[in-house]
């Protein structure tokens, strides 16, 4: 549904972004996901024909976004994010102004109003005047408007910005529930956005992808950084040379939890296809420490991002 390949923008002598390819299939939720300042917003007013790209092309639902501008504003709606809402107009006034300017015919409109509405739970606001409503569903307006066309494809630029918790996750819901009969592309730099909505990660960083794939797929990458940590008790001057002779064993870290208890979290990093958990609990006791806790510890979307943004040691 949206190929994008070797695509770069110049804003006179800065790159925003440098030779960015993904692909999203269609009725898919991809999280495009990266840092504030990595290029996301560049990257999605390009794909919406906001503005061009210096090299590159974007192609939706088989049309090329800069030569066939017209076709592509029938095939996207687009959330930036910062909504565009016109805040004196009552809801179903504003998104009966978008449909015209979508070049909806006049047979069609009331009823993609209500489809709309519907939608984005907003039956009840439909006489509301926008700068009335909270920021969360002036939030669900904007939605509102990018697919009140219906759309097979919905652009969204940090939908979830500035929103409580019970708003983002109303907000969750709402996107999951418009990729049932569309393909989405959710930009956002909040990691649970992506873990909880997304089937799909793109990572962007200093302008560049740095990883592609499903969540899972990258967590892989980093099952390498896999370890125990363990809770412990008493006198641990040797632990640490002790775990480091055992094969698979790539570093130990000992934090203090209460000095005077004499009490440690030891945190094992391991190889590969290593799993000598058996072995260290063993060692640990024969040391004639208390062992209080001991949990296999995983690497998160957290951990795989700070790594692709920090120190971009993986690759695609």
């Amino acid at each position: 549904m949206i190929e994008v390949e070797n695509l770069s923008k110049i804003y006179g002598v800065t790159q925003a972004i440098k030779n960015v390819s993904f692909s999203v299939a269609k009725g898919t939720i991809l999280g495009f996901l990266g840092p504030n300042g990595a290029g996301k917003t560049t990257t999605m007013r390009i794909l919406s024909g906001y503005i061009p790209a210096t090299e590159g092309t974007v192609k939706i639902a088989g049309f090329e976004v800069h030569e066939n501008p017209m076709a592509i504003r029938e095939k996207i709606g687009y959330l930036p994010e910062t909504p565009p809402l016109y805040t004196d107009m009552t809801v179903r006034d504003y998104l009966g102004f978008v449909t015209k300017i979508k070049g909806v015919a006049n047979g069609d409109r009331e009823e993609k109003i209500k489809k709309a509405l519907q939608s984005c739970q907003l039956e009840d606001c439909g006489d509301t005047i926008i700068r009335k409503l909270s920021k969360g569903y002036r939030q669900r307006v904007g939605i509102a408007q990018a697919i009140v066309h219906e759309p097979p494809v919905i652009i969204l630029d940090e939908p979830t910005v500035g929103l409580d918790p019970r708003q983002i996750i109303e907000v969750r819901n709402l996107i999951k529930s418009l990729a049932r009969e569309r393909t989405v592309i959710l930009s956002t730099h909040i990691l649970p956005e992506v873990s909880m909505t997304c089937d799909f990660v793109t990572i962007i960083n200093k302008g560049t992808i740095v990883a592609t794939g499903k969540s899972d797929e990258l967590l892989q990458q980093l099952q390498n950084n896999a370890g125990y940590e363990i809770e412990v008790e008493g006198n641990i001057s040797n632990l640490s040379l002790k775990m480091e002779q055992f094969l698979g064993v790539k570093s130990v870290q000992i934090e203090t939890i209460n000095e005077s208890k004499n009490r440690f979290l030891v945190k094992i990093s391991l190889d590969d296809n290593y799993d000598i958990g058996g072995d260290i609990a063993s060692m640990i006791i024969h040391e004639g420490l208390a062992i209080y806790e001991m949990k296999r510890s995983h690497p998160s979307l957290e951990d795989v991002f700070l790594q692709l943004t920090t120190n971009e040691s993986l690759s695609q």
